[in-house]
């Protein structure tokens, strides 16, 4: 019997109880014959084990009346569809990335947001988690470049360079993959001698062209973004803006350059 191409949707499904009972053999048996995936496998239970322990005390209380009311349909459309965002851009990263440094951060997503915003608070998400995180900040290191853009274009469909920042005092840890609005987007890392990191958003989506800067309602990074049709990235840190901006205008025409692109 042909063993089925199992997928990270899969992952999801076993451990939430929800694969098949005939699949689950075929399943432990692909998960052997791809560490990578395995380990995926593990490091999703530990995220999901985390997350349960954090609000297990919530799990515990009463269904508040506004959620209630909202569930009966007492709520107005746009705030019910701002708080649907806020909540499923929170449970995307969470999933992706683990717990790390979000969960502080979800509350200052904006709902209702054009799709450029929406591309900046999701870039402004990913780097808030993973540049905070000491440990394991990215799936790849940076030290094979060639494998590292190769293995991110291969999963977001982009032909992805990692820009050259070594000009602006950044050097390149590595990336990862991370949630996009309805597809994969890649994240570069990048961090200078006094420990500033710096992330490079790049996704498929886009459509009309468009650029800007966004901060998160609350404060924090600064997203720089550009979006044209099929195409978005966003460079986002703490850096003084007009340094932010200088950096990610030479990220961005390394990007637009290696894709073959033409700057808007």
């Amino acid at each position: 019997m042909n063993m089925r191409a199992f997928t990270d949707r899969d992952i999801h499904l076993a451990l939430d109880g929800e694969l098949p009972e005939d699949e689950r053999a075929a399943y432990q048996a692909w998960l052997e014959a791809n560490p990578d995936m395995k380990a995926r496998s593990q490091r999703y239970a530990a995220d999901h084990a985390a997350l349960r322990n954090l609000f297990a005390d919530v799990l515990e209380e009463p269904v508040p009346a506004r959620l209630e009311n909202a569930v009966n349909g007492e709520a107005p459309k746009r705030k019910l569809m701002a708080q649907w965002w806020r909540m499923a851009a929170a449970a995307a990263l969470l999933v992706a990335g683990g717990l790390g440094g979000y969960v502080a951060g979800a509350g200052g997503l904006g709902g209702g947001a054009d799709s450029d915003d929406q591309m900046a608070q999701l870039a402004i998400a990913a780097h808030q988690t993973f540049a905070a995180d000491k440990n394991r900040p990215v799936e790849v290191d940076g030290t094979d470049q060639a494998y590292l853009t190769g293995w991110l274009s291969k999963r977001t469909g982009l032909k992805l360079i990692a820009p050259d920042l070594t000009s602006n005092g950044f050097r390149l840890l590595g990336g990862r993959l991370v949630p996009a609005n309805g597809s994969t987007a890649a994240l570069m890392l990048y961090a200078d001698e006094q420990g500033n990191r710096i992330s490079v958003y790049v996704t498929t989506e886009g459509t009309e062209r468009t650029k800007g800067t966004y901060v998160l309602s609350g404060g924090g990074p600064e997203a720089v973004y550009w979006q044209a049709k099929g195409y978005g990235c966003a460079i986002v840190g703490t850096l003084p803006p007009d340094v932010l901006s200088v950096v990610a205008k030479d990220a961005y025409k390394q990007l637009l350059a290696g894709a073959g692109l033409t700057q808007s």
